[in-house]
């Protein structure tokens, strides 16, 4: 049966909404193709949406969401890099297929002044289905623990260690141990979301500043966000809000998201271990968070994009997200993506051959 995929009036964001929960039951998506984080701040971070909208027989099969900034879509993000700071991952349409997920992206082509499609954090296959022409790829290993597999091989986890990370984290719980029983705690009312929120804000803010860096909360948009989303997930059980504490002493929080039966490791507010080298408290509320997912049966722990060594050590699979801009096929803008990509392949080929 043939797609119908047509650029649709945004009439109110309630409406949307309620259509894009409705669609989400019977799509497969991930937590960033969810209403809960789709939603949440929608005027703010979607100042000028695109919505295109693909059915199957006057189905509704698709959906995609975009932001026009000058020539450029943006799927599912603004643009603007403060607004875009929320890191999006495991992007795309919402769609309850492959073919409708690539109609959607194809039609994007055909929206009035559109002259790039900027994909973040999407498949090597859905940045291929978009059609046109790559004029940036950017490519960040997402590793993950797959749980299911590692229920199936008995549900040990750090027997699936590497010697050293299992060193690293036995090491660490022992010492933490000394001050008391390790345990973890996860946030169940509003009121504890707040507080517990803010101290991990306080804590994330203090590693980074020590780093010389920002954080994640940064900004006065971040911390509105972040506490936007954290209610909006809290209210749909999709909340992981964890503290993990040794007796009187605290280790540290994650803030994870609980989707679908994966987790997703967002961010992290770690006590600091300044003095005490073998201390690691990342790896160490991580382990039990990964222990309390098994638990709970689910399915994946997902340390989102990054190349960091605690991810790597923790996971033991990956796979690829792309941050990707394409033109169109036949504009000048790819004649000179592909003259530029072309020279660069030359110039690799003569450093080789001299």
């Amino acid at each position: 049966m043939p797609l119908d995929v047509t650029q649709t009036t945004l009439s109110s964001v309630t409406a949307l909404g309620e259509t894009w929960r409705s669609l989400e039951h019977v799509a497969p998506c991930s937590f960033f193709q969810s209403w809960t984080w789709i939603g949440c701040l929608f005027e703010e971070r979607y100042p000028n949406p695109v919505l295109l909208r693909a059915e199957r027989g006057g189905r509704l099969v698709g959906l995609a969401l975009f932001n026009r900034r000058g020539g450029r879509l943006h799927l599912a993000e603004s643009g603007d890099p403060e607004l875009d700071w929320p890191f999006t991952e495991h992007n795309g349409p919402l769609a309850t297929d492959a073919e409708a997920a690539a109609a959607l992206l194809r039609a994007a082509w055909e929206v009035p002044g559109a002259r790039r499609l900027v994909l973040g954090g999407v498949t090597a296959a859905l940045a291929t289905a978009a059609g046109g022409v790559t004029l940036r790829s950017q490519p960040r290993p997402a590793p993950f623990l797959d749980l299911d597999a590692l229920r199936a091989a008995g549900g040990d986890y750090l027997a699936g260690r590497s010697a050293n990370a299992r060193y690293q984290i036995r090491r660490s719980n022992r010492l933490y141990e000394a001050s008391g029983p390790l345990t973890l705690a996860r946030a169940e009312t509003p009121a504890v979301r707040e507080a517990w929120l803010e101290e991990l804000i306080a804590l994330h803010d203090a590693s980074w500043r020590r780093r010389g860096q920002p954080g994640a909360f940064a900004t006065a948009f971040l911390l509105r966000f972040h506490r936007s989303l954290t209610a909006r997930a809290m209210e749909r059980g999709e909340l992981d809000l964890l503290r993990i504490t040794a007796g009187p002493r605290r280790v540290g929080l994650l803030y994870n998201v609980r989707f679908r039966g994966r987790v997703y490791a967002y961010q992290t507010g770690l006590a600091d271990a300044a003095g005490e080298p073998h201390a690691r408290p990342g790896l160490t509320c991580h382990s039990l968070a990964v222990e309390m997912a098994l638990a709970r049966g689910d399915q994946v722990y997902d340390f989102l994009a990054g190349d960091q060594r605690y991810k790597l050590s923790l996971a033991d699979r990956e796979e690829r997200l792309f941050w990707v801009e394409l033109a169109p096929a036949g504009s000048a803008a790819a004649v000179l993506g592909r003259l530029r990509g072309l020279a660069g392949r030359l110039r690799r080929r003569w450093s080789q051959a001299v």
